[in-house]
């Protein structure tokens, strides 16, 4: 048998990644398969950005950058997070990364060893707890409830915290559940943290631009009781239909910058340079495709929680952001995994069970709106089936 560090068996997968692959499976035998369980957007990369990439490859971009991102796309990205959240940032204090997972990555490699506690979200995106237990530390759930809008309490996180709490983990607007956190419970949060001078926050904003209803996105960096200590994760992937690009931030606080940088550069070097000009390209140039797609995300999660309530022992809140919504489902006693793996085996329709991000999922199955009205009608139909019969 291999001698391995330990810890490597309590890491984690990404369920909606194994239940793409069967997808694909059963797609590959012949069945008509809907997937509604990947958080994909079904938009092509907008042309502008496309192109961007292409003539800095034309004009010989093929080398390395620095390992915290080239400067032209770091000047970007503060400029864009003063117009979205009127915080001004230091270029110096971000690296742009391989997508966004690796500033979890990085955060949970500086915070978590054993005898360290991080909160973090339940139901909540499943590479947080997967890296808490890979570092060893003790995993400290925070629950976020259906009647809450899938938001947290801001007194019962504050409860959580120990001596040992060395991380809080926030995600808004949230995967899977598409709950955004409202001002009130964040101005509550960073009022009641200045009691825990030495505890940092990772602040996952992936979804920022993806928000409904007038809602406004407000940065945990925004407070100023807490900026110092709050790291952010954003990115394109969800925002430009840029998924398969690769590229996400981080924005360090300056007392732990180097030590981010320096696992940068022993994990990915730097981020493919052509990716980094369509980047820029993607946050100064025209934002008309953004805007459409927020619009049609808008028409597809109206109809899904409109239809979803009308069937029979399902019930759905509107979600405030992203595109999940995060219905509560109850069939002849059966758990979500085998709800969404009869809905995917039977009905060839693939949705992500609610436990696998979390204990407060049970009861939950994932349906990521990324796909077509005519997926999405289809779908109906098929629960309708499945919850008759």
């Amino acid at each position: 048998m291999v001698d391995l560090n330990k810890l490597i068996f309590k890491i984690g997968s990404d369920t909606a990644f194994s239940i793409l692959a069967r997808s694909n499976e059963l797609i590959k035998r012949g069945k008509d398969v809907i997937n509604l369980g990947i958080g994909q957007p079904d938009f092509p990369t907008p042309p502008n950005i496309i192109e961007a990439a292409v003539k800095a490859l034309k004009d010989g971009q093929h080398g390395y950058s620095p390992s915290a991102g080239i400067l032209e796309l770091r000047e970007a990205i503060a400029e864009d997070f003063l117009k979205r959240t009127d915080v001004q940032i230091n270029p110096e204090n971000i690296i742009v990364t391989p997508g966004g997972k690796a500033v979890i990555f990085y955060t949970l490699m500086m915070f978590g060893h054993p005898g360290a506690e991080i909160i973090f979200p339940d139901p909540g995106f499943i590479a947080y707890k997967s890296m808490i237990d890979y570092t060893g530390s003790k995993p400290v759930p925070l629950p976020h409830r259906m009647e809450n809008g899938f938001s947290f309490d801001a007194d019962e996180l504050l409860s959580l915290i120990t001596k040992k709490t060395k991380l809080i983990i926030l995600n808004s607007p949230a995967n899977p559940t598409g709950g955004v956190v409202p001002y009130k419970e964040l101005k509550k949060l960073a009022k009641g943290l200045e009691n825990f001078p030495d505890i940092f926050i990772l602040s996952d904003e992936i979804y920022s631009r993806i928000i409904f209803d007038n809602n406004k996105h407000v940065s945990l960096k925004s407070f100023s009781q807490i900026k110092d200590r709050v790291i952010v994760l954003d990115g394109w992937s969800k925002t430009f239909a840029m998924t398969g690009w690769r590229l996400g931030y981080g924005i360090f606080p300056k007392k732990i910058f180097d030590y981010a940088e320096k696992l940068a550069i022993n994990c990915h070097s730097c981020v493919n340079l052509a990716t980094q000009f369509a980047g820029i390209e993607a946050l100064k140039g025209k934002q008309d495709h953004v805007e459409n797609m927020i619009n049609e995300f808008l028409k597809r999660r109206d109809f899904l929680v409109e239809h979803l309530n009308s069937i029979p022992n399902i019930d759905c809140v509107k979600p405030k952001g992203a595109f999940y919504v995060f219905p509560k489902i109850k069939k002849d006693n059966l758990s979500s995994k085998e709800i969404s793996n009869s809905l995917l085996e039977n009905k060839f329709l693939a949705t992500v069970p609610g436990s696998s991000f979390g204990k407060n999922g049970e009861g939950f199955i994932r349906i990521s709106y990324a796909s077509k009205l005519e997926n999405l009608k289809r779908s109906i139909e098929l629960l309708k089936e499945f919850i008759s019969e």
